[in-house]
């Protein structure tokens, strides 16, 4: 039996926008791997990031856990793991070098270490898994069980699917992208959670609590600029029994008021979630939940079936009211699904966010207006707004890549910092931004009609997008060899 520390890099306290929003999530992948490697009958011990106050907690944990191995495990369920943090980059790379000083084996998973593994092997860490990484994990694991004192040579010899170093090289030994692992079914180790700091958090910042949990692996749908560095286009989904019952537990077991379902794309099918639905109200087993969705998805029947599963909020991934920007993503859908999909959940009871991206190859102005005449004819409930992020491993990425400079990650979620050369600056997405959310905070705010203080709100609003498409129009006329497009913009922001 080995002991074995299971930890990830996502450190709540260094992306300031998340830590102030106040919505922190257990790393529901890396309790997924923990539970494994314990049914595999190891002695596992957790350090989860999320909360913990800073890198520094690292080094008392590390004592106490006292591990022959560590796995850095990073949870892929959490969109912004994705996204390579930097500052998640360097956390993790600290703690490598403490856990290779303590004498353990260092085993790394996630988005960016497949992306980059050159960068954790330097760090110090001896295997870097590429992809989900379930196979070359129970193999490494299962090879250091049955010998622990193996050379390092021999314990990664022969393992596909893995980066290491190599004479102070790196070499990998990729296999392609793999569906979700089945052995990676068995459930979440919550025990090694504690449930009762998130419970606070949550508490404190929102006057309720909530767990997240998720029904599938991965995504079949080809958006160009979509993340796939651990399924590709592989999409693994559960039973609607084994997901009901999950929740019934997490419920008997945390009483948490919601559910934050992580996956891509949660249902999928009609008669999944009916039956999903069904076995939820045999057990008096649903908790209020949230998913991510698409709008050609939501059919009728689909709205219905999560009503009476007791979905509470859907996710879209609207990310523009252009046509023409969607094509050009490869998205799939068509912007009367957006709206039609946003009235019809609407009309279920169900709250309906939209994902909107701003900033993609070849959108202009007319474009960002036609993402807000969306946001003001679906009135959706919410919005999420982000740049377009080049992320390693998509076709999105390799069109870009050429104009990359030395910014290749975000440091924090907040930082929405174009990497690209994109239509505007980094600025001008911003106040974009600002001007989306304030249009959908006055919408939701008088629903119910129009009074005298809305439309004098509405008036000012009107008035700083007039300004807006005033000054695009009057710098179109302007020679553009004479005075850079990005240096004109970032000026005119400087007077919205």
């Amino acid at each position: 039996m080995l002991k074995i520390q299971v930890g990830h890099s996502y450190f709540l306290r260094l992306d300031p926008k998340q830590w102030e929003r106040g919505k922190p999530y257990p790393p529901l992948a890396t309790i997924q791997v923990a539970a494994l490697l314990r049914q595999m009958g190891h002695e596992v011990a957790l350090f989860d990031a999320m909360l913990a106050d800073g890198v520094e907690d690292y080094a008392g944990a590390l004592r106490a856990a006292q591990p022959d191995v560590v796995v850095f495990y990073e949870d892929n369920f959490n969109f912004l793991t994705k996204m390579c943090l930097g500052r998640m980059r360097e956390a993790a790379c600290q703690m490598i070098g403490e856990a290779r000083a303590s004498g353990a084996r260092v085993i790394v998973a996630g988005s960016d270490a497949s992306d980059q593994p050159g960068a954790f092997l330097a760090a110090g860490a001896q295997v870097v898994l590429l992809g989900e990484g379930i196979a070359p994990l129970v193999e490494l694991i299962g090879r250091l069980g049955r010998d622990p004192a193996i050379d390092e040579r021999a314990w990664v010899s022969g393992i596909a699917g893995v980066a290491t170093l190599v004479s102070e090289q790196t070499q990998l030994t990729r296999v392609g992208v793999l569906p979700p692992d089945p052995r990676l079914t068995v459930r979440a180790a919550w025990d090694l959670v504690d449930i009762e700091r998130y419970r606070e958090v949550w508490r404190r910042h929102h006057g309720y609590f909530s767990l997240n949990m998720a029904a599938s692996r991965g995504c079949p749908f080809r958006c160009n600029w979509c993340a796939k560095p651990i399924w590709g286009n592989h999409y693994n989904q559960r039973t609607a029994q084994d997901v009901a019952a999950e929740m019934t537990y997490l419920k008997q077991s945390f009483s948490p008021d919601h559910i934050w379902l992580a996956d891509d794309i949660f249902g999928f099918h009609v008669d999944w979630v009916t039956e999903f639905g069904d076995r939820l109200r045999a057990v008096d087993g649903s908790v209020p939940f949230t998913i991510q969705t698409r709008a050609d998805l939501t059919s009728e029947r689909m709205a219905s079936a999560l009503e009476q599963a007791g979905c509470a909020e859907v996710w879209i991934g609207a990310e523009s009211g252009s046509q023409r920007v969607l094509d050009a993503m490869n998205k799939g859908t068509k912007v009367p699904d957006l709206i039609t999909a946003r009235q019809r959940l609407g009309q279920h009871g169900i709250r309906v966010g939209f994902f909107v991206q701003l900033g993609y190859l070849g959108e202009d102005l007319d474009d960002l207006l036609a993402t807000r005449e969306l946001i003001a004819q679906a009135a959706p409930d919410d919005i999420g707004v982000s740049v377009s992020y080049p992320l390693p491993g998509t076709k999105f990425y390799e069109k870009v890549k050429a104009q990359l400079g030395e910014k290749t990650h975000w440091q924090d979620s907040n930082d929405l910092a174009m990497m690209f050369q994109g239509a505007y600056d980094s600025d001008f997405y911003r106040h974009v931004r600002d001007l989306l959310h304030e249009q959908v905070t006055l919408q939701q705010s008088h629903a119910e009609g129009p009074t005298e203080r809305y439309r004098e709100a509405r008036r000012a609003l009107d008035a700083r997008w007039d300004a807006l498409v005033a000054r695009e129009h009057a710098h179109r006329t302007e020679d553009a060899a004479a005075t850079p497009r990005a240096a004109v913009h970032s000026n005119a922001q400087s007077q919205l």
